[in-house]
């Protein structure tokens, strides 16, 4: 039983990884295409960690954790380059 509610969560975190994509691409504004990304780094990280659960490997929790600092960094450098014009200052 557990394994159908599994492929059940990979199957909707797929398809919302696909729906955030899309509105990367297809994004009325910049804000849009941006809060897009976050969301696919959340999406990505419970794949990652769904994917620990459905393989019993303990690497994808260290993995999750770095695409999750990384993608944290990503979206504020972004956001910080959209209002100031520049990253470092």
């Amino acid at each position: 039983m557990i394994i159908y509610a599994l492929i059940f969560a990979i199957a909707c975190f797929s398809v919302g990884l696909l729906l955030n994509l899309w509105r990367v691409i297809v994004g009325p504004r910049i804000s849009d295409r941006i809060l897009a990304l976050d969301t696919m780094t959340v999406n990505c990280i419970a794949l990652l960690i769904l994917l620990n659960f459905s393989l019993g490997s303990p690497i994808f929790f260290e993995v999750a954790m770095l695409f999750a600092l990384v993608g944290f960094v990503s979206t504020v450098s972004y956001c910080r380059f959209l209002l100031r014009g520049d990253i470092i200052e």
